[in-house]
């Protein structure tokens, strides 16, 4: 009589075991969303940036609480200031979008590292086909243990290189101000050198008038009154060139500010206010708190990281493993530890590559600060030069013209009119004024190099933006300060 044998253990238990493998994988993957792009709707929110500005407004609340200096108020229906445009960028500008999106993929790739390897599972079977033997299987789970610690110190580099996204943040966000300062004063004086333009030209007029008189009384020749009539084409082709490079620089800074090139909001012309306290500063200032050296130091310190942890990949991490096998019907148990011996490659390749990018760092970021203070110096040199001339011109030049022409025109009422001196004078008079728009343009945008390269006079935070806060609702980011940290939000798609 045979005694039937009762069914082996692993045989039971391996449906089960990879039933619950199964479940496990799946219910820790993630699924996939869609998000198509919409370049169309995406162009349609752009014009609706300046209507609704709750968003603004809350954002600059934000602002005012974190330090930082806000207008007073945010009404784009009586113009948009400069102090609400430097704002409007910090919102809209699309680089500085770029910036935040970017940071977020770092801040993804922090909250993630440093995590442990997924266990291996894997099934071997055999069938012997002759002689024939009853069918041999084992199955296994793998398991690495990080006994190096490297994922601490993955970790570690990660946050470093979080770090280096917000310090370019700041950079980027100082960097936009300065831009928009300049460009707005840019802007201002061209404005201002149409309007001179057009009194100037209203001058001639009046002169080529007076000269189309003497002519025809026979007391001026021919050869004198085309001189001026030149001079009238000349001036009203240079009010063309003025209006184009008007409207360019509107343009620019329409486009820095993140409004729609046909937006129809009114800028206010303005001049940035910087005092000489805001560029005072030496090497030592320099190296506090430029905002392109803090980044250079944050780089430094990833690269410090890197090099920490392929030197740390040399000490091996174990790996083990349990499970359940079958052969000859013999039931067994199965255990494994495998652990890497480093004495021929011992990750010397990576350490080698990291200790070479730590010195590339070093030096990058002293020629760094070499090249900026050289900057500093220039930039000093331009203001000075500026801004003795601009005066030189005010004091004297100006006045001299100005007393000129009203003895030009005191003669004229008398009868004595010299229409080429009258000429002269005009024409020499906006060559001035002309030339002390564009000495107050070199002086100011010296002035805001300056205290763009000496950075901000306190530690700056990326600005408080978050999701509810942007009017575009499928297209925005969130810095939110923290502590010690800033938490960049994604933008959800």
């Amino acid at each position: 009589m045979q005694i039937p044998t009762p069914p082996r253990r692993w045989r039971a238990w391996l449906p089960k075991t990879g039933a619950i493998a199964a479940t496990c994988a799946l219910t820790a993957c993630q699924s996939y969303q869609p998000a198509p792009l919409d370049i169309a709707e995406h162009r349609a929110t752009l014009d609706t940036r300046v209507v609704n500005t709750e968003p603004i407004t809350r954002f600059i609340e934000r602002l005012a609480g974190h330090g930082s200096v806000v207008p007073d108020h945010f009404d784009p229906a009586d113009g948009l200031s400069l102090a609400e445009g430097e704002v409007l960028a910090l919102f809209y500008n699309a680089e500085l979008r770029l910036a935040r999106l970017d940071a977020g993929v770092a801040r993804a790739t922090f909250e993630t590292a440093g995590l442990w390897e997924d266990p291996v599972f894997g099934f071997d079977g055999a069938e012997i086909l002759s002689p024939a033997r009853p069918f041999e299987a084992a199955f296994m789970v793998n398991l690495t243990i990080p006994i190096s610690g490297r994922l601490g110190i993955e970790k570690e580099q990660a946050g470093a290189a979080y770090d280096t996204h917000l310090r370019q943040i700041v950079d980027a966000e100082w960097n936009t101000r300065s831009r928009v300062r300049e460009a707005w004063a840019t802007w201002t004086v061209a404005t201002e050198r149409l309007r001179l333009l057009q009194e100037v030209i209203g001058g001639i007029e009046r002169i080529a008038r007076i000269t189309d008189q003497l002519e025809a009384a026979g007391e001026l020749t021919r050869v004198e009154a085309r001189l001026v009539r030149a001079e009238l084409v000349k001036t009203r082709s240079n009010m063309r060139q003025a209006e184009l490079a008007e409207a360019m620089y509107r343009q620019v800074l329409v486009g820095l500010v993140g409004l729609p090139p046909d937006t129809s909001l009114d800028l206010l012309l303005g001049m940035p206010q910087i005092s000489d306290a805001d560029m005072q500063g030496s090497s030592e200032r320099l190296i506090r708190t430029n905002t392109v050296l803090a980044v250079r130091r944050a780089e430094y310190q990833v690269a410090e990281e890197s090099l920490r942890l392929e030197i740390r990949k040399q000490y091996p991490d174990m790996t083990v493993g349990g499970g359940f096998g079958s052969e000859d019907k013999d039931e067994r148990l199965l255990l494994g530890v495998s652990i890497p011996i480093p004495i021929l490659n011992a990750n010397r390749a990576a350490i080698a590559d990291a200790t070479a990018r730590r010195a590339l760092a070093r030096a990058s970021a002293e020629v760094t600060l070499e090249h900026l203070e050289q900057q500093l110096a220039m930039s000093h040199l331009t203001y000075t030069a500026a801004r003795e001339q601009r005066l030189s011109f005010e004091r004297d030049l100006v006045p001299m013209l100005d007393e000129q022409t009203a003895e030009v025109e005191s003669l004229a009422d008398l009868g004595e009119v010299d229409t080429l001196i009258l000429l002269e004078t005009v024409t020499r008079r906006y060559e001035a004024k002309s030339r002390i728009l564009d000495l107050t343009l070199a002086e100011c945008a010296a002035a805001i190099e300056i205290n763009r390269l000496l950075g901000p006079d306190k530690p700056m935070v990326p600005a408080p933006i978050s999701p509810n806060q942007n009017s575009d609702r499928r297209h925005h980011s969130s810095v939110s300060p923290l502590s010690s940290d800033t938490n960049i939000e994604e933008d959800p798609r």
